[in-house]
């Protein structure tokens, strides 16, 4: 009972001793199956975070001191598979791991979810580390593997796909690998396609999925059906938001059957709007190649007289590539984002901004995210929302709508002549293959996802939590989307970067930010429980 985890701080009880050890198969190798998983309560997470769990010793003992220790972990095969046998990992005779000083993860090894703490504070929630285990719970040659790629293209699909199959091939010695096309209904309605390492050397160079995607089709059952058909015991599945949740729901079929089959998610979004990772891969692929068309822009705009800019980037709910690309250029003016609601006319709008820049630069570029102003624009054109096939609210051009408003206000009541230029590089930026690193951070998620299946681990997500790639349960990743925090020092940067208003006005402005922040936590907490 004196063991202690270093990483974690001293004189603290193990994990392992924590743990009864009756309900572990390997308890050296594997101690952790038994602890049970934290459900994700209906009530709102700021409300669950004041309940924090402790794991107790089967034998009584408890700490003197809550130090509010929670491991927020993921489902493994064992759970409802006791008797699965586990074997000796195939990388323990590798001679790429073989200099390595210490191959496998330890069962001990955690990610906090914030670094950041005050003393006194709790240690508050953790995710289990990614790696390699010492022991699996496949062999090697009984692997068949199946992956797919759904939703919307995004630069490094390619790359994890390359990697999944590689990883899978050179370090595990798996050969029966297959390729779903078309997305989720590709599994019962489109043909596979056998994936080698030889037939995936290349796809990495090329934008887009090798395996082509779709939106919706997600039958669970059928799906279900078509994984245990096929004998298919791996399942990597590459997709946003929606997708992640369908994942969820083909990990739960599997284990109300009793299948001995690991689902592996990897999140996906060019939005960067996955909740507890740290940034989604195709993000800095996407920054990089916006500054091509915002530095187009300013050519344009300064060569002109009174030129304005309007430059329309990825930003559906979430505006952190807006964000970051303006942040990155420097010679943008104006940012818009969905997450900061703006206003064109009157003191501190968006048109008294543009002609105090035009008279001070004579030029000036705006960036605005495509969900930004949604509303606005729907009032003004007298549209209803229609959705999908993922359930995404269609868009409206709120670029376009902006340059007209912009050249009828200027022209019809200021009188002043003015050069627009509008350039929409949206799906150019999605459609590039990843950067050198995102595919470095490819390579990362796609090895980490094969180390978690082959280790019997199911129903999981894999990201980088504090730079650290973590093991996280999919319910955690989609039961809120990540979004641009105005009341964050980022944000502060950009408006101190770009001197734009920040169009928050009226006494209590802030304040109203704030609590409309809150209550979009509630209601995401709200909608992942129904």
């Amino acid at each position: 009972m004196e063991a202690s985890i270093s990483l974690l701080g001293s004189t603290k009880p193990s994990l392992s001793s924590l743990i009864p050890s009756s309900n572990v198969l390997h308890r050296r190798d594997f101690p952790l199956p038994a602890l049970k998983l934290k459900k994700v309560s209906v009530l709102p997470r700021i409300l669950q975070q004041k309940r924090l769990i402790r794991a107790q010793c089967s034998d009584g003992f408890k700490p003197e001191e809550d130090d509010g220790f929670v491991l927020e972990d993921v489902p493994h095969l064992t759970k409802f598979l006791p008797d699965l046998p586990s074997y000796p990992n195939p990388l323990k005779e590798s001679q790429a791991y073989a200099i390595v000083k210490r191959t496998f993860v330890s069962s001990e090894d955690v990610v906090a979810q914030n670094i950041v703490v005050q003393k006194g504070s709790k240690r508050g929630v953790h995710f289990r580390r990614a790696g390699p285990r010492e022991r699996v719970y496949f062999r090697s040659d009984e692997v068949k593997a199946c992956i797919v790629t759904c939703g919307g293209l995004c630069p490094g699909i390619n790359t994890v796909i390359r990697e999944i199959v590689c990883g899978l091939n050179n370090m595990y010695g798996v050969n029966n690998i297959l390729g779903i096309q078309g997305g989720y209904r590709g599994f019962y309605s489109k043909n596979t396609m056998t994936l080698t390492p030889k037939v995936v050397n290349d796809i990495h160079k090329r934008g887009g999925t090798f395996l082509q995607t779709s939106r919706g089709g997600h039958d669970t059952v059928k799906i279900v059906d078509n994984i245990q058909d096929r004998g298919i015991n791996q399942v990597y599945i590459i997709g946003g938001d929606g997708t992640q949740k369908g994942a969820e729901k083909i990990y739960q079929e599997v284990e109300r059957r009793g299948l001995q089959v690991a689902v592996s998610g990897i999140p996906k979004t060019i939005d960067n709007d996955i909740a507890v990772i740290d940034k989604s891969f195709g993000f800095d692929t996407a920054v990089e190649e916006a500054q091509r068309a915002i530095n187009a822009a300013h050519v344009e705009v300064e060569s002109v007289e009174n030129g304005v800019g309007i430059v329309k980037l990825m930003g559906r709910y979430s505006g952190f590539i807006a964000m970051i690309a303006t942040l990155a250029n420097r010679d943008v003016d104006c940012c818009l984002i969905p997450e900061s609601p703006f206003f064109l006319e009157g003191k501190g709008g968006l048109f008294e901004f543009i002609e105090q820049r035009l008279k001070e630069n004579r030029h000036m570029v705006i960036v605005i995210a495509e969900g930004a102003g949604q509303d606005y624009v729907s009032q003004s054109m007298h549209v209803s929302g229609t959705k999908d096939a993922s359930g995404n609210r269609l868009l409206l051009d709120v670029g376009l709508w902006l340059t007209q408003q912009i050249k009828d206000h200027f022209t019809n009541v200021r009188k002043m002549m003015i050069n627009m230029k509008y350039i929409d590089p949206t799906y150019m930026i999605r459609a590039i293959p990843s950067n050198a690193s995102d595919n470095v951070y490819c390579t990362l998620l796609a090895q980490s996802a094969v180390h978690g299946a082959m280790a019997g681990y199911s129903g999981f997500t894999v990201g980088p939590v504090n730079s650290r790639h973590a093991y996280i349960p999919i319910s955690r990743v989609t039961e809120m989307t990540n979004t641009v925090k105005l009341t964050d020092r980022m944000w502060a940067r950009l408006l101190a970067s770009t001197n734009q208003p920040s169009f928050l006005t009226g006494e209590g402005a802030l304040q109203n930010v704030i609590d409309m922040e809150t209550q979009e936590k509630i209601d995401n907490m709200k909608i992942s429980s129904i």
